[in-house]
């Protein structure tokens, strides 16, 4: 096993390194680093007007987002096994010629992206406050404690969305029935203590009372979840096949108001057809979502009036852009390049598929707006989050082009693309804070938009040498 998963960790360190250069991938986790050692110096200034165990939430709640975010395996362990994943041929493919199980070879590859997610995302980012601590007052007993809980919040996402993707593979009622028994429990929880479930979760009350009982209690659930999981996943046989009626061509004619239909169409029938456009919507967008908006309801009292409803709508603008990854996970260039097919236009069938995609964070945020009583704020938010999410997606393109799931660990994309969000969001979130209606100004970055579409257009025309 230990070869195996070695290899497997030499193999990702190979297909990154290959795309941007080794030095870029290394530096990734270093800013990571830096980022939270740097941060880490602000923290008493944010204490001044939120309480430190409400910056303690923010951070493990995001953690948690991160795990439930890359923890969808089940949707991706037929692509992995049957070297359909990126069009590379994968170690994982080695069950077709090598005495090796696919239940084996598949729990090497789960395991091989949890290490190198936690080496590039927690680790970097626990150790930065660790150093920091000293020189915030912090005990570095809390630190390691820190570390250690963050660690548990992105296991705690990754294992059970790995659980719930691998039921949802198997069967679709399963998965329905065993949401509704959980928010039933949640439910029934609330009534019994009334105390909000956010503050129940493992790491949580690990960082307020640790004990040894209740650590190794969250390890055994998490090994339970990974296991189970692992027993769930059932690949594909390499000749098997399935067979679908034509809806191509009625597809191609509904979409011929938008440009490039027939690209269009190939792209909404590789998400339906995969399975990708349910199962990353539920695994993806609404569960990361549903989980940020609990743990971001217990900063009511801090925030200004309506200011959750725009914070979860400006979330969901950011996470909505993700959506552009689902519609370029399945090409590359390669097979397009003896047609005659730009980039460019590559470029601009999948931004196309990507807005009618945003649908689903529209509706995701006015319903957020109808439950906590906002309806009179459903417009502005939703503008805010859509104009947000087409902003975000419009950097991505630029400078990923059709690559963003690989390319977004080049320390230099990244950085710029954090510099670039960063600044909107905390412009955009500041002026829908000091009247809900100023938020429809969000539509000024249509021009910031349009401009970076042009720009990834002639850029990636240029870099890639399939151009036409």
């Amino acid at each position: 096993m230990f070869e195996l998963f070695t290899n497997m960790v030499k193999e990702e360190w190979r297909v990154h390194s290959t795309m941007f250069g080794s030095l870029s991938f290394a530096l990734f986790p270093v800013m990571i680093f830096a980022i939270a050692f740097m941060g880490s110096f602000l923290i008493p200034l944010i204490q001044s007007t939120l309480p430190a165990g409400n910056l303690t939430l923010i951070v493990h709640g995001t953690y948690l987002m991160l795990g439930i975010m890359v923890g969808g395996f089940g949707l991706l362990g037929n692509e992995v096994m049957n070297r359909r994943f990126g069009q590379a041929s994968l170690l994982a493919y080695s069950s077709r010629s090598l005495p090796l199980s696919e239940k084996f070879i598949f729990a090497n590859f789960v395991i091989k992206d949890t290490v190198y997610y936690f080496f590039l995302w927690v680790l970097p980012f626990g150790l930065g406050y660790v150093l920091a601590s000293p020189y915030i007052g912090v005990p570095p007993g809390d630190a390691l404690l820190l570390l250690l809980t963050l660690t548990l919040s992105f296991l705690f996402g990754l294992c059970g969305v790995f659980f719930l993707s691998a039921v949802y593979i198997r069967s679709r009622p399963a998965l329905l029935l065993i949401l509704v028994a959980l928010c039933a429990g949640v439910a029934g929880l609330v009534l019994m203590t009334g105390v909000n479930p956010v503050l129940l979760f493992p790491p949580l009350l690990l960082t307020s009372a640790f004990s040894w009982a209740n650590f190794l209690i969250s390890c055994g659930v998490l090994a339970l979840l990974f296991g189970i999981a692992i027993l769930l996943f059932n690949p594909e046989p390499v000749g098997s096949e399935k067979r679908f009626k034509d809806s191509f061509a009625p597809l191609m004619r509904r979409f011929s108001f938008l440009p490039n239909p027939p690209l269009a169409t190939k792209d909404s029938l590789d998400l339906y057809r995969s399975g990708s456009l349910v199962g990353q919507t539920i695994f993806s967008f609404l569960l990361p979502l549903a989980v940020i908006w609990f743990f971001l309801s217990l900063l009511g009292p801090f925030l200004p009036p309506h200011g959750l409803l725009f914070l979860v709508a400006v979330t969901t603008g950011v996470i909505g852009s993700t959506m552009y990854t689902w519609v370029t996970m399945f090409d590359s260039f390669g097979p397009y390049g003896c047609l005659p097919v730009a980039v460019s236009t590559l470029i601009a069938s999948k931004l196309t598929t990507f807005a009618i995609l945003q649908v689903i964070p529209a509706a995701f945020i006015a319903v957020v707006a109808l439950l906590s009583g906002e309806a009179a704020c459903l417009f502005p938010a939703v503008v805010l989050g859509i104009c947000i999410s087409f902003y975000a997606a419009g950097i991505m393109a630029w400078l990923c082009g059709l690559s963003p799931n690989v390319l977004v660990y080049d320390v230099k994309v990244l950085f710029v693309f954090l510099i670039l969000v960063g600044i909107v969001l905390a412009i955009f979130t500041a002026i829908a804070f000091a009247n809900p209606y100023f938020a429809f100004s969000a539509v000024i970055l249509v021009i910031p938009t349009w401009l970076m579409i042009r720009r990834a257009k002639v850029r990636w025309d240029s870099v890639d040498p399939g151009g036409f």
